[in-house]
Formats: C-alpha cells, sequence, structure tokens
C-alpha cells in the first residue's frame, strides 16, 4: 500500500449520529479536519435529516444537499449541490472538506410557557383585571437549511435549551394580546383554554417559520386571576347556590331555636339575641310584640320591600308583616284561620284571611272545621 493509500484509510467513512438525547435539535458530526472520504457510507436514521455543507460555508447559497432517511455511498451524483460548489466534473476519489449535520426531526413536546407579566384586561363586571396565563407548547424541525443559517450556525450541538427562552418569550408575550382580543369575561376564559390555545398558534406559527420550525401545538393550561377577583367569584358562587337570602336567614335562625330547644340553659339567650339583634327581623317578625290596634285605614305601617307580605290580626293586636312562606306555615300548623284578619299595602281595610287569592290554595288544603257536637 503506498503512502497516499495508507493515508486515505484512516479517514472515516462511516458518518452518522447514533446518540439519540431528548434535547438535542441539531448534532455536528465530528471528523478529522473534516475531511470525508468520497464513497463514505453515510447512514440518515429514521427521525434524522443530514445536511451536508461546503467547508463550513453557511451563507443561503453555500448549504448543500440534503438527505432524508436511509443509506447513500456519497459519491459526485448524490452530491449534486456539493458537486457544483465545488466543480467536480468528473469522477472524484480524493477525500474532500465538508461538514456534515445532522437534525432530529421528531417533535420536541411539553416546552413550558407563562406570560412574563399579568395582561391587563377590561373586564364588564370587575372592571380593570390583571390576568397571567400558563401552558405548554411543542415544536418540529420543518427547514434544516433555513434552521442552520438563522440559528445553528458553527454550534456542534444546538439544544432546546439554546433557543427555548427565545420561543418561550415569543408565546407568553403574544398571548397577553390574544386574551383581550379574544372580548370574553375574565370568569370565562378558564372554560375557553382550547379556544384562546388555537388562536394563539395561529399568531405566533409564522414567527416560528423564520426559524425553520413548525409550531405542531400551543395549550393554555391556566389562567392566573388576582386573589381578590377569585374571592369575588367564590363569594358569587355561593350566593347564587343560597338562593333567596331572605329566606336563608330565617332557616338559620329557626335551626337555632331548635339547637337552643334541645338545651334549655340556652333558651333566654337565643331568644334575647333574636329580640335585641337581627332574628326577629330573619323570622319575619315572629317576635314582635308592639301592640298596635288593627286599623281600618291604610294608615298602617307598609311592609317590608320586596316580597308579597301581611300584617295578621291576633287577639286584638297587630303581628308581622310575614311573608308567604311563613304564612303558609301558620296556616298548616292552625294558627292562621279563614275568619283571620289579614291586611298589606294596597288593602282599604282588614279581610279573613281566606278571601286572599294568595292564601286561598293553601285553605283549600285543610280539612274545614269540625261541626259543633
Amino acid at each position: 500500500m503506498g503512502l497516499w493509500g495508507k493515508l486515505t484509510s484512516e479517514f472515516i467513512d462511516i458518518v452518522e449520529w447514533t446518540e439519540d438525547r431528548p434535547d438535542v435539535l441539531v448534532h455536528r458530526f465530528e471528523r478529522y479536519q473534516h475531511e470525508i472520504k468520497m464513497g463514505a457510507q453515510l447512514t440518515v436514521r429514521e427521525g434524522q435529516l443530514a445536511v451536508m455543507v461546503n467547508e463550513g460555508q453557511l451563507g443561503k447559497d453555500q448549504v448543500a444537499d440534503v438527505f432524508a432517511p436511509g443509506m447513500y455511498t456519497l459519491t459526485t451524483d448524490n452530491m449534486l449541490v456539493l458537486t457544483t460548489l465545488k466543480g467536480w466534473k468528473y469522477g472524484f476519489s480524493s477525500p474532500f472538506k465538508a461538514e456534515v449535520y445532522f437534525f432530529n426531526t421528531r417533535i420536541f413536546t411539553d416546552l413550558k410557557w407563562g406570560t412574563p407579566g399579568p395582561a391587563t384586561m377590561r373586564d364588564p363586571e370587575f372592571g380593570v383585571v390583571r390576568v397571567s396565563a400558563f401552558g405548554i407548547y411543542a415544536i418540529r424541525i420543518k427547514n434544516p437549511t433555513l434552521m442552520l443559517v438563522e440559528l445553528v450556525g458553527t454550534k456542534a450541538e444546538f439544544t432546546v435549551g439554546d433557543i427555548e427562552d427565545n420561543l418561550r418569550g415569543k408565546v407568553g408575550s403574544r398571548i397577553k394580546e390574544v386574551m383581550p382580543e379574544a372580548g370574553l369575561p375574565v370568569i370565562d376564559l378558564e372554560g375557553k383554554v382550547s379556544l384562546l390555545g388555537e388562536r394563539l398558534k395561529e399568531k405566533i406559527a409564522p414567527d416560528f417559520d423564520k426559524f425553520g420550525l413548525t409550531l405542531t401545538e400551543v395549550q393554555v393550561q391556566d389562567i392566573g386571576l388576582p386573589e381578590e377577583v377569585e374571592k369575588a367569584i367564590d363569594q358569587q358562587g355561593a350566593m347564587r347556590a343560597i338562593g333567596n337570602m331572605n329566606q336563608f336567614a330565617q332557616y338559620q335562625a329557626a335551626q337555632s331555636i331548635r339547637d337552643a330547644a334541645q338545651n334549655p340553659g340556652t333558651v333566654g339567650a337565643v331568644l334575647g339575641m333574636g329580640v335585641g339583634g337581627g332574628l326577629n327581623q330573619a323570622m319575619g317578625g315572629l317576635f314582635q310584640t308592639a301592640p298596635q290596634a288593627p286599623a281600618a285605614g291604610p294608615a298602617t305601617p307598609p311592609p317590608l320591600p320586596g316580597a308579597v307580605s301581611f300584617f295578621v290580626a291576633s287577639d286584638g293586636q297587630q303581628t308581622g308583616p310575614f311573608d308567604l312562606a311563613l304564612l303558609q306555615a301558620q296556616i298548616q300548623s292552625g294558627q292562621l284561620q279563614r275568619q283571620s284578619l289579614v291586611w298589606r299595602q294596597g288593602m282599604a281595610a282588614w279581610v279573613p284571611a281566606g278571601e286572599q287569592p294568595e292564601l286561598a290554595p293553601w285553605f283549600a288544603q285543610m280539612p274545614p272545621p269540625l261541626p259543633p257536637h
């Protein structure tokens, strides 16, 4: 073997990338003095692309051949761009200088993003609100030659970490535009995260294309609201669950009396609190004892605002006002009779309870009085 044959036999004749670390986007094949033997075997595995560059010259016109997955014997027949750049008009067998970059074309998932600061939104219910958002996105290499020129340069290895901060910033800043543009109240944003993700992807995909990347997915996973807004939402939900606040207060007062009745030592205290505090109001005036003679005209005090309520004449005294729920209970217990006099705002005089349209249906459900013996 001659000296030249001995030297050329030392050149690497297998070009491949077998390492598959999950964060590596681009890997440059390393070899002595960047020399590759003509006829070397190039192996490009599934999920890879290979790009051959003319002696490290990364201008857009200098990037050479792109190889899809497969096995290749490097000759002037399959290195068309490189052959043209080097001016090989005829067959060539000597080693040549070129760089080979392997690109990982799988989808890189679970890349995190978040708003760099809260987005200011105008909400019809809460006014000006500061909202934040968090989520994940996924990317894939789309154009290896463009990515090589715009991002990789002469780096021997290019990882997700080399560009993640830049991409995260693009997603996080654009979501601050997408949320106000959606025109949704802040309380509805959580239920529209899929819509926000789609709009965000449409808005920023062109920015990724400029780097030779495809934005395959964007997920908005959480919407962060100020603590005071979250408390207001919780309070509104509790009020909707309770429904009628007056009835709820009456129910709580009745429960307190029942519990106190099971402990005689506390009955007086509970009644004292009721008369001196809000229990009388909560119970619809059940404990009101101020004597007032029934009046023949509308000069008596008006009822409390809200639902329909009646005053009841009992033993020559005016009691109430009572709302319809309490009056129904009194009818069912027999405390309020058909002939009992009642009055409400707008009536000219006291009339029997059984003649009132609001109360008559409940009397119809009660049996008539027993005949005298």
